[in-house]
This record gives C-alpha cells, sequence and structure tokens, in this order.
C-alpha cells in the first residue's frame, strides 16, 4: 500500500481524485494529479503520470532515520512527533533539534535512546502519532485541554475502553439517578458515571448503585482501575487519573486524589 503525506493547504485538492487506491505502475490523469499535489507541497516531482519505486520511497518508514537525513519521510516524523505532544518544526531536514525530539520520545516510550529512528521506533510512533490516535507515554493517563483522558500505551485493552467510555460522558451534566434507567442518558450521577466507563470496558454489565458497588469486584486497590464507594457516593481511579462528580470543573477527569476514609476500595480482578 502507498502512503502520500499532503499538507493541508493541498490535501483538499485530492478529494475528487481518491475513489480508488494508487499502486506502483499505476498511470493515468490521478498519478498526474497525485503527482502535481506532492510537487505543491514541497516534494519537486516530474508530472509523468507514473507510480514508480522514487514516489515509494517518499513512505514513512522505508528506511532508518538518522541525524542528517532529509526528505518526505522526515516531515511526516516531524508531523507524528508533534502529534505526540513532542513539538518539533516541520522542515524536512533531520538536524539537533529533531535529534532531541527523538530522543526525548524513545526516552518517554521506553525504547532505546539512540536519536535514530529504526523499525520499533516507527511502529511505536504510528500508534501514538497518528492523526485520532488515543495512547499517551506509559504508565498514567493524561489530561487533554478539552478534560478528556489519554489511555497510556501500555495500559491493557480494557483499560483503553474504560477511558474511552469516560470520555464520551466526561462533561455531561450531573443528574440525580442519571445512567441507572438505561446507559443513554442526558446525565449521570455518581455511581451512573462510574457504571457507564466500567461498562465500556467489559467490567459491568448493568448499572450499580454506589452502596451495590461497595461489594462489586475484588477488595483493595488495582494496578489500574480502583472504584472509591460508600453508601452515598463513589469515584474511582483509571491510570492514575481520578473519575469523579465532585469537583467536575466541568470534566470528571480529575488529577488530584482526594480523601478516601469511609470508602469501600474495589478493583475489578487482573486491573
Amino acid at each position: 500500500m502507498l502512503v502520500f503525506v499532503l499538507v493541508p493547504g493541498v490535501a483538499a485538492g485530492a478529494q475528487h481524485h481518491a475513489d480508488r487506491a494508487l499502486h506502483r505502475g499505476a498511470r493515468g490523469h490521478r498519478v498526474r494529479v497525485l503527482q502535481d499535489l506532492l510537487s505543491r507541497a514541497g516534494l519537486p516531482r516530474p508530472v509523468v503520470g507514473v507510480v514508480d519505486r522514487r514516489m515509494r520511497r517518499k513512505r514513512f518508514g522505508y528506511r532508518v532515520l538518522r541525524p542528517g537525513m532529509s526528505g518526505a519521510d522526515v516531515r511526516v516524523l516531524q508531523h507524528q512527533l508533534t502529534r505526540a505532544g513532542i513539538r518539533t518544526p516541520v522542515g524536512g531536514f533531520f538536524g539537533r533539534r529533531t535529534r532531541r525530539n527523538v530522543r526525548r520520545f524513545q526516552r518517554v516510550y521506553g525504547l532505546q535512546v539512540d536519536g535514530v529512528m529504526g523499525a520499533r521506533d516507527v511502529r511505536t510512533l504510528r500508534r501514538v502519532g497518528a492523526p485520532g490516535a488515543e495512547l499517551g507515554p506509559p504508565g498514567a493517563a493524561r489530561l487533554r485541554g478539552d478534560g478528556t483522558a489519554v489511555a497510556p500505551i501500555d495500559a491493557p485493552v480494557p483499560v483503553r475502553a474504560v477511558i474511552a467510555a469516560g470520555n464520551r460522558i466526561a462533561t455531561t451534566p450531573y443528574v440525580w439517578g442519571g445512567g441507572h434507567g438505561g446507559w443513554s442518558a442526558g446525565g449521570y450521577d455518581c455511581s451512573g458515571s462510574v457504571s457507564y466507563a466500567l461498562h465500556g470496558g467489559g467490567l459491568l454489565a448493568w448499572p450499580l448503585t454506589s452502596g451495590a458497588l461497595t461489594s462489586w469486584g475484588f477488595a483493595g486497590r488495582g494496578r489500574w482501575i480502583t472504584v472509591y464507594a460508600n453508601g452515598t457516593h463513589t469515584f474511582m481511579v483509571v491510570a492514575g487519573l481520578r473519575y469523579d462528580t465532585s469537583g467536575a470543573r466541568p470534566s470528571r477527569w480529575q488529577p488530584g486524589m482526594r480523601p478516601s476514609a469511609g470508602f469501600a476500595i474495589r478493583h475489578p480482578a487482573g486491573l
């Protein structure tokens, strides 16, 4: 499969020519349009209407990237580092700042810190730096500016799903009893919110009240998910972030812990 990167200013021009994939050896008007768009994006290319090996080599990951190199794949590297939260100027040259940011990326994600983008580094960056990526650095979730949470790259799939579900209702209103008459509601109370997120991870079949959650799962804190419940209130901590209707402004995701005296402490099996 061929992957082409178009800068925003020219990407719109490709929308009318994306009704079929273009492979090596393809010919015709659509290939000419593609080559013209690549040229306008700063990738000089004769407009001859044939997809060849030189165009395939603009694909990110076809070679190991080292300081001193340049090209379209270096531009993709710089774009994806920025998307992964490590702001990097996009110029197409692998200079000192790019090397420094690659080393930072490798250190954050537990890779070999050598400033060189090898196959493992590229695979990891594709997971966390692609548009719409929902994974962050390992160990703990991070809070976005919009109040949603980003799961860490090493989180098990159920934990990622709990975070994704929690994001869906993170800023919905507090409604007493909300979420207990059905998963879809105009607002959710404390236990309804926790139940909704746990259900998203496949950990609950139906909503539970705060009282019922005091005996849910297993006693003690979990590695990834810990539920705190008593007869009147429930909140949980998922990958280091608190999910709580109390203190939500407006998001239920909050970075700080609250006192837990008087709460039963529970966790799901294996998490």
